[in-house]
């Protein structure tokens, strides 16, 4: 019989629906429950494509004597992250406290009823005793004694924990003048931890860290923009790479990039996808640029729903195991493919080697360089990429054969509008990214009418239903899409919504008193921690993000409103900076585009080849930004207001609150000196 989860919308807690676990979703009846019963609570967060959730469920959620023990000693509430991203930070946070290591998922917590602390936290326990960790049912056990024998020693760790979680990240905001300090400390540290080998930080496992790539190809250094290429390029040609259907795992579980865990994540991709088209056009380099267009394909084929908006995940899982969908058998390739195919496919790929998958499977990850390939068999480069794009079609069709991985189907805003901004960028750089520009306006459109509610914005979209006020990510990633997706074709919607989220984020969200954003709004469910996010993780710094558009916003409308809360968020984000600079990357590039304002254009000119010219004149760094705005648009703030001149059109180039005389002409603008480059 189904659980109280069968109702919810969220993949993952339906996963569970069919639990012989009693599960609550989160929610003030399961905390009242565990009061009036005198039961502690336990709580468990994952996702949809979590591998080692999977594990846990299947040994013992799906257990009947492991539920029966759970349901007998607890109230057990289930909860989604990527839905409850709030409460995930908070008890991620008390983890960190209480276990003295870094949390992740599952993440498994242990609450007081009454004031919703934890007094035990752990991630994933294993059913029976293994990896030096107790069984899951003697954990279970252990933890009910302790709270029913010793609740002075329980209520005195929660005090202590209390105390720690309410100053946890609040420091005196910065009063002296903001300086470059940080960003340079950040690459240094960058530098002493690069591995100089495999590109990324050194060790394993290995995560695509696309705010530190971002920060070393806009420092203007010569070797942290090598440092940046070397890491896109390893990323690209190993295993964290799906090489037959495109796009990037989450993360490889080895310093090489070689094996990954095989969940698809849209928000890894989002920030992926523009950091190759980039590479890709800054360094002329046909590799990076494939990359680039093999992650759009894979959003717009795979993650893209067929009324708009992009899906959130795929599993890592695949008829019950990790990575069967992906993974290869030697002979079955040798079978799909001709023999010169094979050939290239078996040296570049490594199935010349031993398995590299569990002994037993090949994973496709490249081992030999193509001009490598061309050298051992005698033919030229130009053939081998031949071969390769002949031999990749049969495979993935072959694939597609196969039992597909889950599918985790909401549309989280704050996920889409990483992608939308990421995509505009892309494709503002790039012009062979197929249908990727329909599909972001679409998602784009899907945002508006779904996610916002009479100008509320809400966090996710899934089985016909809208639900949760939207988070700090959310908005400030949607307001940060929206002036990216202005410079890809103008809309006056979107900038009167750009405006709207704005005020959002200072009326709703802002430490007025410190500075800074909080992740949720003044009126959200009170937690035992309200978190204010300076350093980035697998979602960039919600802050970061927003001091950034916020900026941009400012001298766009000429709004000192918004340049001032971008400055106090930086004000109060310095004692991180500081401390943790290169952890705080998108922060930094915040606080570079604070101290070295950049570029913003505004062209006004008919359509047809007069406004080609211009924008293609004012387009030529990819520092500035461009806004095309039609001549018939009236009544705009800022210097967007800047209007048609006679029968040609005019540019109005600012940079800062600085701003040239406009010119009337693309030679013009040319001849002005105006330096597009910071």
């Amino acid at each position: 019989m189904s659980n109280r989860l069968a109702a919810e919308t969220s993949p993952y807690l339906r996963q569970h629906a069919d639990n012989p676990v009693d599960w609550w979703p989160w929610c003030d009846e399961a905390f009242e429950t565990a009061r009036r019963e005198g039961k502690p609570v336990l709580l468990s967060i994952g996702y949809a494509a979590c591998h080692w959730c999977h594990v846990m469920a299947h040994e013992s959620f799906e257990d009947e004597a492991t539920a029966r023990l759970m349901n007998a000693l607890y109230v057990n509430i289930k909860v989604d992250r990527e839905e409850r991203p709030d409460v995930d930070k908070v008890y991620q946070l008390a983890h960190q406290a209480l276990a003295r290591r870094g949390g992740g998922w599952p993440l498994t917590m242990f609450l007081t009823a009454d004031d919703r602390l934890p007094f035990f936290a752990g991630t994933y326990f294993p059913k029976a005793p293994r990896y030096g960790m107790p069984a899951f049912a003697q954990v279970l056990q252990g933890v009910r004694r302790w709270h029913d024998e010793k609740p002075d020693e329980m209520r005195a760790q929660n005090a202590a924990l209390s105390r720690f979680l309410e100053g946890y990240g609040e420091n005196e905001p910065h009063a002296d003048t903001l300086d470059g300090t940080p960003i340079a400390q950040a690459l240094e540290r960058l530098a002493e931890s690069f591995d100089t080998d495999n590109g990324g930080r050194l060790g394993a496992p290995k995560f695509p860290h696309a705010g530190e790539v971002a920060l070393q190809l806009s420092a203007g250094d010569a070797d942290a923009t090598a440092m940046a290429r070397v890491t896109l390029e390893r990323m690209a040609a190993r295993g964290l790479r799906d090489h037959v259907g495109g796009g990037f795992f989450r993360y490889c579980v080895d310093a090489e990039w070689d094996i990954p865990h095989f969940e698809k994540m849209l928000y890894d991709n989002a920030q992926l996808l523009p950091l190759y088209a980039l590479a890709g056009t800054r360094f002329d380099d046909a590799g990076l640029a494939a990359a680039a267009r093999d992650c759009a394909d894979w959003l717009t084929r795979e993650m893209s729903a067929p009324d708009g908006g992009f899906w959130s995940s795929l599993d890592a899982d695949s008829e019950g195991e990790e990575g069967r969908y992906y993974v290869w058998q030697r002979d079955a390739i040798r079978d799909l493919l001709d023999d010169e195919e094979y050939a290239v496919v078996e040296r570049r790929f490594g199935l010349d080697q031993p398995p590299n998958f569990e002994g037993h499977a090949w994973h496709l990850r490249e081992t030999m360089p193509p001009a490598d390939v061309a050298s051992t068999l005698r033919i030229d480069e130009r053939t081998v990429h031949a071969r390769w794009a002949a031999a990749r079609p049969k495979l993935f069709a072959e694939r597609e054969k196969r039992v597909r991985p889950g599918l985790d189907d909401k549309i989280l805003t704050a996920w889409n509008a990483l992608l939308i901004g990421g995509a505009a960028r892309a494709l503002r750089m790039r012009t062979d990214l197929g249908d990727l520009r329909e599909h972001v306006e679409r998602a784009l459109d899907v945002l508006h009418t779904h996610l916002w509610r009479n100008g509320t914005l809400y966090a996710s979209h899934a089985r016909g239903e809208t639900k949760f006020p939207a988070y700090l990510d959310d908005h400030a990633f949607l307001l940060d899409a929206l002036l990216a997706m202005l410079q890809l074709r103008w809309n006056r919607r979107d900038l009167d919504w750009a405006i709207a989220l704005a005020d959002t984020l200072l009326q709703r969200f802002e430490d007025r008193e410190h500075g800074g954003f909080w992740f949720t709004a003044h009126d959200a469910e009170p937690l035992p921690q309200r978190p204010k996010p300076w350093t980035d993780e697998s979602l960039p710094s919600g802050n970061g993000i927003a001091a950034r558009a916020l900026l941009k916003l400012g001298h766009l409308l000429g709004d000192t409103r918004y340049l001032d809360a971008a400055e106090r968020c930086l004000r109060a984000a310095w004692p991180t900076l500081v401390e943790l600079p290169h952890a705080c990357c998108t922060l930094l590039l915040a606080l570079d585009e604070f101290l070295r304002p950049g570029t913003h254009v505004v062209l006004r000119a008919d359509d047809g080849n007069e406004a080609i010219l211009w924008r293609e004149t004012a387009s030529s760094s990819e520092s500035a930004d461009v806004y095309r705005i039609p001549s018939t648009e009236e009544d705009l703030p800022g210097i967007l207001s800047a209007q048609k001149h006679g029968s040609g059109g005019i540019a109005y180039a600012c940079r800062g609150t600085h701003c040239l005389p406009p010119v009337f002409s693309p030679s013009a603008f040319r001849d002005s000196g105006w330096p597009l480059r910071k």
